[in-house]
């Protein structure tokens, strides 16, 4: 499913009222309408209370109809409004003419204790203050009626996005509505995707408002959901060389764990042949706990990491190879680092950094611009700002337009991990993936990505949909992790053991419920 930015969405709205000849009233009604259904279905509607807090633009229309609707449904509404009615203007003003004239409670809010009985006796909250369109910090009374909102505990519907939510960024502007369910029109936000404003939407529906597909499917719109890839069937007559080939360029002094849960994760999502070049001094110990991996012993710096000396067996070895993963737990010594600058130059193969890699590379960054052969990054946060030269609270507003704009730049497939990781191509295109939880934020999860994103390449995937299932596949083993333990304490041993799992349910075929929870919005 694709997800817009604010802009965009506007832009499809003018194209069905201008260009389809869909009234402006028949898209708010189909809101509208929509949300009801979400009330009825989730909560129900006869002979319980509800209170609409409405704003002054369109989204506030949108709660009139939801309002109206309620009452012809034999609920009791409430209405309170928020901002001079006297700017409500179109079909907004027009659903406030109509229950104007049907028995609905409506009331010009100047304070909030003249209301705060009336929300903490009601059964549920219809939010509709503000939509996406909110740019600045909300303050005053608005700030005043969220608070009493999240303050009730009740079962908040919010329309279009929680009022307080960038729909642009997902940040929190000042304050936002908690909804327990949140209806968004036409197509999901930016913001309602992206952390925080992801986690305040609770329960999130989608309604298309009678777009005709080939409006929300636009090949302009270059963002989307990283929704279900199916892997390919496996020979009953395969081997370990027609299932990949992978190289591990990993590890130094102190850093054991990076090396082993990479080159291992490889093999337990479904790789065939994994090869570990790690410093000689460690290859006995990752042995103990990972010995199907085949191990190429490297001579040693001083500092105990991989010395420049392997530069040429390194690439003679990796002509052999689908794909080559360098960085996990590698080190910052300078001669490791010139390595790896000099390997990124030279091999040929698809090429996957991470880790140490990515610090290497990022100070001359013309080395991954010139290659021919795929390019891979998996940087986190810090990392892309050492990448972009940006700081951290920059990328965050900006990080899906920063993550095209670096991809291009670089020619480069760039996952930037995170809560809902996003997966940037070249040509512009970004998958925002939904599969994984906190408990996945512990040391060597990101080497466990790097493995199994290598396993997927070797499973017969384009290098496109073997980053975007990796990425699922990794998350969904750390869910599969989390149900069974709970998300505290996972450790990236528990996402490794549980790929094999995550591999045969997915195999198998998600069921609509899993494949709704891994898509993470639901159209009504």
């Amino acid at each position: 499913m694709k997800v817009t930015r604010v802009a965009e969405m506007r832009s499809l709205d003018r194209y069905a009222i201008e260009k389809l000849a869909i009234p402006e009233e028949i898209l708010m009604e189909n809101a509208g309408g929509a949300s009801y259904f979400v009330i009825l279905k989730e909560f129900g509607i006869k002979d319980k209370n509800f209170v609409a807090f409405c704003g002054i633009g369109n989204n506030g229309g949108d709660g009139f109809v939801v309002a109206r609707k309620i009452h012809s449904n034999g609920g009791n509404v409430k209405v309170f409004i928020l901002g001079d009615v006297n700017n409500l203007k179109g079909a907004a003003k027009k659903n406030l003419d109509i229950i104007s004239k049907i028995p609905i409670e409506i009331r010009h809010i100047e304070s909030i204790e003249t209301i705060r009985s009336d929300v903490l006796h009601c059964d549920a909250v219809v939010d509709a203050i503000f939509g996406t369109g909110l740019s600045r910090d909300v303050g005053g009374l608005y700030r005043d009626a969220i608070q009493l909102i999240n303050e009730s505990k009740k079962n908040v519907f919010s329309l279009d996005i929680p009022s307080g939510i960038n729909g642009d960024t997902g940040e929190i502007m000042g304050a936002a509505v908690m909804a327990d369910y949140t209806i968004t029109f036409g197509l999901p936000k930016f913001g309602n995707m992206l952390f925080p404003g992801y986690g305040h939407c609770g329960k999130l529906y989608v309604s298309h408002i009678s777009f005709p597909p080939s409006l929300y499917d636009k090949d302009s719109i270059k963002v989307e959901i990283n929704d279900y890839i199916k892997l390919p069937p496996k020979d009953r007559d395969a081997h370990k060389g027609n299932l990949g080939k992978s190289l591990f360029i990993a590890g130094a002094s102190s850093y054991f764990g990076a090396p082993y849960f990479s080159a291992l994760s490889f093999l337990k999502a479904g790789g065939g042949y994994s090869r570990l070049a790690a410093p000689i001094s460690m290859t006995p110990f990752i042995a103990n706990k990972g010995s199907e991996i085949v191990f190429i012993p490297q001579k040693e710096t001083d500092s105990g990491s991989i010395s420049l000396e392997n530069k040429d067996a390194l690439l003679e070895l990796s002509e052999m190879m689908d794909m080559v993963i360098i960085g996990p737990g590698l080190s910052l010594d300078e001669e490791t680092q010139r390595l790896t600058r000099e390997l990124t130059k030279e091999i040929k193969k698809p090429l996957l950094i991470d880790g140490d890699g990515i610090t290497a590379i990022s100070g001359d960054l013309e080395i991954v611009k010139g290659r021919k052969a795929p390019t891979i990054l998996t940087p986190h946060l810090g990392e892309m700002s050492r990448i972009t030269k940006m700081g951290a609270d920059e990328l965050n507003r900006k990080k899906i337009d920063i993550l095209q704009s670096t991809a291009k730049d670089l020619n480069s497939i760039i996952v930037l991990k995170g809560a809902h990781s996003l997966i940037g191509c070249p040509d512009g295109r970004v998958y925002i993936n939904m599969s994984g939880n906190p408990g996945m934020a512990t040391a060597g999860s990101g080497d466990v990505l790097t493995g199994t994103i290598a396993a997927m390449l070797g499973l017969g995937l384009t290098i496109e949909d073997a980053v975007r299932k990796g990425v699922f596949i990794h998350g969904f083993s750390g869910d599969l992790a989390a149900e069974d333990m709970g998300e505290d304490g996972i450790t990236a041993q528990d996402i490794l053991d549980y790929l094999p799992l995550a591999m045969k349910i997915d195999r198998e075929g998600l069921d609509e419920a899993l494949r709704n929870a891994c898509e993470g919005v639901q159209v009504v």
